[in-house]
């Protein structure tokens, strides 16, 4: 475990040489990377870590935050001037948010179906949202993690060999920003994507859902950093296609790491 601002968190960490760190979704922890953690380099020193809230992590006080700050704090106790990031989903958000923010703290960027920050969803999607929501303050848990498992997000997870790894991470869910949602809200980053400074490799699942395939759309039109890669999948990629992402993700890291 180490000591953040504000929270504890649990951490793990592979190989040594340049950083990159990764940053799991929604309803994840750091197990979320599990698939491709095994198919990593090891000249390469790769952290993984449980967001506040998720996990086994610790809040030291119930104030607002932002992942994004935590992320600060997660480098400078880690002596990490500047890492490559990496993450899958709303950790996709969050990276993308955090180098928007703090461009001097990222060398490079790899988003696997990414979440933009402030993106207003469609009305299909908040009502689904509020049915799990409300469920699961009426107490019922175990109910709103199988409208969870059911989300159309997940469709193409759940018809692949990755059903049972997503099955794991929900059950290990503890619900409690379907609860409670403690973190600040942030203005949108579509407004800014075209200030993206760090070269950027984008991976989507061609069976993701609408929403996020717009997203990526305009994700790649947005800022001429940005590299799409388009993949045989669903959302939960490196879940479903772990071999191919880590393939992109090295190649990516090794052109990059040379130039930036």
């Amino acid at each position: 475990m180490l000591d953040l601002v504000g929270m504890r968190t649990r951490l793990d960490e592979r190989g040594s040489g340049r950083t990159s760190v990764f940053v799991h979704g929604l309803g994840g922890d750091l197990r979320s990377w599990d698939c491709l953690w095994p198919l990593l380099n090891d000249d390469r020193r790769s952290i993984r870590y449980d967001l506040r809230g998720f996990g086994e992590s610790v809040a030291m006080f119930e104030d607002a935050f932002t992942h994004g700050e935590d992320l600060v704090s997660l480098l400078d106790a880690l002596d990490i001037d500047a890492c490559d990031l990496v993450g899958v989903s709303m950790g996709g958000g969050i990276a993308l948010n955090f180098t928007l923010d703090h461009p001097e703290r990222v060398r490079s960027l790899a988003l696997l179906s990414p979440q933009i920050f402030g993106w207003d969803w469609s009305e299909d999607w908040r009502a689904y949202w509020k049915r799990i929501t409300d469920v699961a303050r009426a107490g019922a848990l175990a109910d709103a993690k199988r409208l969870w498992w059911e989300h159309p997000l997940f469709e193409a997870t759940r018809l692949s060999e990755a059903a049972e790894h997503l099955q794991e991470e929900i059950a290990r869910f503890a619900g409690r920003q379907w609860v409670v949602d403690r973190h600040s809200l942030v203005m949108p980053d579509i407004e800014r994507i075209h200030e993206l400074k760090v070269p950027t490799l984008l991976l989507t699942g061609l069976s993701d859902v609408d929403e996020l395939r717009l997203m990526a759309d305009i994700l790649a039109a947005s800022s001429d950093r940005i590299e799409r890669i388009d993949i045989e999948g669903g959302h939960l990629l490196q879940m479903e296609k772990p071999n191919i992402c880590a393939n992109h993700i090295a190649a990516f890291h090794a052109i990059h790491s040379s130039t930036t």
